[in-house]
């Protein structure tokens, strides 16, 4: 049997505080989800402004990013290619969530909601970075 990397609260504490820090210097009011590697949410933020919306969005690019093991970034650009990757289970294809790696093990994921996807990205780069 073997043992693999598993999220801690501890690491969700320290992923969320340096993404709400990215967001905070950039003046962004967004919402940060972190999930596991199943999907499931381990963590939420809606930063106060941050649109009502944004927590479904949020989750959801997690989602997709932790269940597909590829930033959501990966399936934006597929679907200009292939559109039949809109019908795809699970699966919202907006820029803005990240898997968390470590090694080749998906342990969860990050998605931001609430400004220019290229600017969730960047939050949730942030958080995915302190990981380690």
């Amino acid at each position: 049997m073997r043992n693999r990397p598993m999220l801690q609260q501890d690491d969700v504490k320290k992923m969320m505080a340096a993404c709400e820090e990215e967001a905070r210097r950039n003046k962004w009011n967004v919402t940060i989800a972190i999930v596991d590697e199943a999907g499931y949410a381990v963590g939420l933020t809606r930063m106060d402004g941050a649109g009502l919306m944004t927590s479904n969005v949020a989750v959801e690019k997690a989602r997709t990013a932790a269940l597909s093991k590829r930033p959501t970034r990966f399936w934006e650009e597929r679907i200009k290619e292939r559109p039949v990757f809109m019908k795809f289970p699970d699966n919202l294809p907006i820029t803005g969530g990240v898997p968390l790696m470590v090694g080749a093990d998906c342990v969860g994921a990050i998605g931001v909601s609430g400004v220019q996807s290229d600017e969730d990205e960047q939050i949730a780069l942030a958080g995915a970075k302190s990981l380690g």
